[in-house]
């Protein structure tokens, strides 16, 4: 029980402050963390996998890019800093593949949300989709390969800034564009199994 006096010491308004908590737990409903269970299996070795993967490609180019930029170490080794951010972009992209083969996996192997079982579901998908797709292809055209895969962390600037789209629309438009990717994707296969399904009625 909670003390209605003034805390004579620190203890006592540690004490206090726990019993609260304890108290406020036993209220809180737990509902929205037991259906977000339902969806999410955590355990799944697929979904452990591509979290990892997730995490480890942005890890992974921005460390090699720094210690590119601090001693210049994949530019000795290739005898030129473009030899060398070529290669890095070309790691990059297959880390990606593999980024995207592990999530596909792990989509399929995760539990389904029957909310997206409708038309609607689909059409949100395909349009996330598209933008990311848009936004990714944009940036790309306006970096270029050298400005994409981290160029200026080996010595070759661009003349200036680019500021055309979509850069003029938001900061970090790739980083953008890739989320709306994968989260169109995260949606799709539900869609996927839903006209699958229905083919064999239409025969």
């Amino acid at each position: 029980l909670l003390t209605t006096g003034k805390p004579d010491s620190l203890n006592d308004r540690v004490t206090n402050w726990r019993s609260a908590m304890l108290c406020l737990m036993t209220v809180v409903d737990l509902s929205a963390m037991t259906l977000l269970s339902d969806y999410v299996n955590v355990m799944d070795p697929n979904f452990m996998v591509a979290v990892l993967s997730i995490a480890f490609n942005p890890l992974f180019w921005n460390l090699v890019a720094r210690w590119e930029h601090r001693n210049r170490s994949l530019t000795r080794i290739f005898g030129s800093p473009y030899t060398a951010c070529y290669f890095l972009g070309i790691v990059i992209i297959l880390l990606n593949f593999l980024r995207s083969h592990c999530f596909k996996e792990a989509m399929k192997s995760q539990p389904k949300l029957p909310l997206l079982d409708c038309l609607l579901g689909y059409c949100a998908s395909v349009t996330l989709i598209a933008v990311g797709i848009l936004l990714v292809t944009s940036s790309f055209l306006a970096l270029g390969f050298i400005g994409t895969f981290l160029g200026d962390y080996f010595g070759i600037l661009m003349e200036m800034k680019v500021s055309s789209f979509p850069f003029d629309l938001m900061k970090n438009p790739m980083y953008w564009g890739s989320t709306s990717i994968y989260f169109g994707w995260a949606l799709m296969p539900f869609t996927e199994e839903i006209y699958r399904s229905k083919a064999p009625k239409c025969e």
